[in-house]
């Protein structure tokens, strides 16, 4: 089969909507009937997708997910925006700002964007709105900051992205902090700029900021401290060398079980088999993908596919320049038809030598990648995180898409910085 046949066959698959892991392993299965000389068998292909997932980076990806699940149902987020109020609410945009800065530590917890768009909004949202901002702001707020969760370390992509390239997940783990952080404060100067310019009920905020610093700072410290404790044992211990990610994964899970049962006893032990199950049906199907996907990168890497792309991308575009500028387009596009992790397996294996080709580092790649895919999570058709929050607040997915356009214009600025200073990928990367 050739190269042309390959895709138009792959993309008539998905614009039927058959589920991309159905569409990973039907790619494969067509390819050898299709073509009976091709090397790859059904049957090895059957094999190669169980072994695949005998891979111990590869647990993380389920244990990450299971562990946001248990801090989600055990109000992790409310303490961590409760502590960062103490400091920020008495500011304009404080605390707009204190659901960004949230969301930086609770991506730091969960691993994933939609999970901190849902722990994070669930609380902060209401609370938004009862101190006289408006709906559709706060819950747009609420959906672009949840992006961060992909960027910030612990990061499934990352992990998607480290296991389809042989990267080192503690490295692109590493890349990430400077990032998020820089994402993280360009998403507070747009939430300051319009709350000076549409103004603010300082009355409300006022008696807020008051109600929390009468707590006092040592009691409210006290009562964050575990929960401000969980990324800095998550990623203390990876960054330590103590432990490796996985590792970290699922000593995550004990410390959120522990923290969320005897400390904070927000979870009681008949509320286990819930959460369990809840968190089974969360990493099931992304799993199922991930097996079939590690047999189409297989299949992409037989046919030569990434060496094509590579040839051809080098052919017609010649400068470093104009390269990125095409894969950050086709990046962008492919964040807004597809999630992040479906996006990754399609095109990292891709995109890949091309951009090795030109000089990329694959760790600064790996975060070019996940930062284009990662305005994506608000931008339709698919904008996971525009969904999530649509169905906490009942606002229309397409008027929260309008809302958080001057949020993703925020991204973007910061998407460029990262794409053309390396340094702030790679400046803590050994």
């Amino acid at each position: 089969m050739s190269i042309g046949v390959f895709f138009i066959v792959f993309f008539a698959l998905l614009l039927i909507s058959l589920p991309i892991g159905a569409t990973f392993a039907g790619v494969t299965v067509l390819l050898k009937l299709l073509d009976p000389a091709f090397s790859l068998t059904i049957e090895a292909a059957v094999r190669s997708m169980v072994s695949g997932l005998d891979s111990f980076p590869l647990l993380a990806i389920p244990l990450f997910m299971l562990s946001g699940v248990i801090m989600a149902k055990g109000g992790i987020s409310d303490k961590i925006f409760n502590f960062f109020g103490y400091f920020l609410g008495n500011k304009t945009a404080g605390f707009p700002c204190a659901v960004i800065v949230t969301c930086l530590f609770y991506g730091a917890i969960s691993g994933s964007g939609p999970a901190t768009t849902a722990a994070v909004g669930s609380m902060t949202i209401p609370f938004l709105v009862s101190m006289g901002y408006d709906l559709v702001f706060a819950t747009a707020l609420v959906a672009v900051s949840g992006g961060l969760g992909v960027i910030i370390p612990p990061s499934i992509p990352f992990i998607v992205y480290a296991t389809t390239t042989n990267s080192s997940v503690s490295q692109l783990f590493i890349a990430g902090i400077f990032p998020g952080i820089l994402i993280g404060l360009c998403l507070m100067a747009y939430a300051y700029y319009y709350c000076r310019k549409r103004g603010e009920d300082k009355e409300k905020l006022r008696v807020k900021y008051e109600e929390i610093r009468k707590k006092g700072f040592l009691p409210l410290f006290l009562d964050s401290f575990w929960a401000l404790l969980s990324p800095v044992i998550i990623l203390g211990s990876i960054y330590s060398g103590i432990a490796s990610p996985t590792e970290a994964a699922a000593v995550s899970i004990y410390y959120a079980l522990a923290v969320s049962l005897f400390i904070y006893k927000t979870i009681k032990i008949r509320d286990l088999w819930t959460v369990f199950r809840e968190g089974v049906n969360t990493y099931a199907s992304v799993m199922f993908i991930m097996a079939t996907a590690i047999t189409f990168s297989r299949v992409i890497t037989l046919m030569g596919i990434g060496n094509y792309i590579r040839d051809s991308v080098l052919a017609l575009f010649g400068s470093k320049l104009m390269i990125l500028l095409i894969i950050n387009g086709v990046l962008l596009i492919a964040g807004m038809l597809l999630d992040a992790l479906s996006a990754i397996l399609i095109l990292a294996p891709m995109m890949f030598p091309a951009v090795t080709a030109i000089g990329v580092n694959p760790i600064h790649f790996g975060i070019i990648m996940v930062v284009n895919l990662a305005i994506g999570f608000v931008t339709p058709p698919m904008g996971m995180n525009l969904f999530v929050s649509s169905n906490l607040t009942k606002v229309p997915v397409m008027t929260i898409a309008r809302k958080v356009l001057p949020f993703i214009a925020s991204f973007a600025v910061a998407a460029v910085l990262i794409n053309f200073i390396p340094q702030i990928s790679l400046l803590l990367v050994k």
